[in-house]
Formats: C-alpha cells, sequence, structure tokens
C-alpha cells in the first residue's frame, strides 16, 4: 500500500513557542495534490481530538519507503 505523510506542526495553546511535530498517514490516493484536498478533513479530526494543540503549519509529503509494508 502506498502511504502519504500529513506534516503537521502543533503549538500548545498554553505556550505557543512549545512546538512539535505530528505526522498522520494514510492511504495515497494518486498524488501529493489529492492529500491537500483530503488534508482539511484530516486536520479537523486530528484538532477535535486534541483540543489543547493547535495546528500551525502543515504540509503532505510521501513517506519514507521504510514506513510501507
Amino acid at each position: 500500500m502506498n502511504l502519504v505523510d500529513l506534516v503537521l506542526t502543533v503549538c500548545m495553546l498554553a505556550n505557543p513557542s512549545s512546538c512539535r511535530t505530528e505526522h498522520l498517514y494514510f492511504e495515497a490516493r494518486g498524488s501529493l495534490f489529492q492529500c491537500m484536498v483530503l488534508a482539511p478533513t484530516e486536520i479537523a479530526k486530528w484538532s477535535e481530538s486534541h483540543p489543547t494543540l493547535k495546528i500551525v503549519r502543515w504540509k503532505c509529503a510521501f513517506p519514507d519507503k521504510s514506513l510501507e509494508t
């Protein structure tokens, strides 16, 4: 299965200078453009379950081949 990596940069609401990177992997449906189209829905789902964090940046990328099985 081919995967795409939705890379999120998230910061704590209580401490905006405390940021980290989160990775959401899902099945690639063709191209990175398709990831860009699907990303807002996935970001909304993730945000809903992480109310103390704010997403400040995101991008789509193909993950390292070692993650694909």
